[in-house]
């Protein structure tokens, strides 16, 4: 069983350690069983790549390396980096996710 992620694709999220530390990026995939995401333009990795039909020079290919979830933090509407709270809306009756460090708690 794994723990209920708080951060999804298509997040603004903001690295808190490592060697990609205070970059910001977008989330493209979570991978939920390693508990790892691959953010767009943080930990890129240089792969050889043969060639083959799709790149047929072949060469070293920059590309995005997984990020552990407990080294991203969510980035809020107003920019800032936050902690993530989880709530049930009390007119729609569903769980929306809100901003810990904002005092407005509004949902993001």
């Amino acid at each position: 069983m794994h723990p209920k992620l708080k951060l999804k694709k298509g997040d603004i999220v903001k690295v808190i350690a490592g060697d990609s530390k205070g970059q910001q990026g977008r989330i493209l995939q979570i991978l939920v069983e390693k508990e790892k995401a691959i953010v767009e333009g943080i930990n890129l990795i240089s792969k050889h790549t043969k060639p083959n039909a799709k790149n047929t020079q072949g060469g070293i290919v920059k590309k995005e390396a997984p990020v552990h979830i407990s080294n991203l933090m969510l980035v809020d509407a107003s920019g800032n980096a936050t902690r993530v709270g989880r709530r049930v809306d009390e007119k729609t009756g569903k769980l929306i996710r809100y901003s810990i460090k904002s005092e407005k708690k509004e949902a993001i």
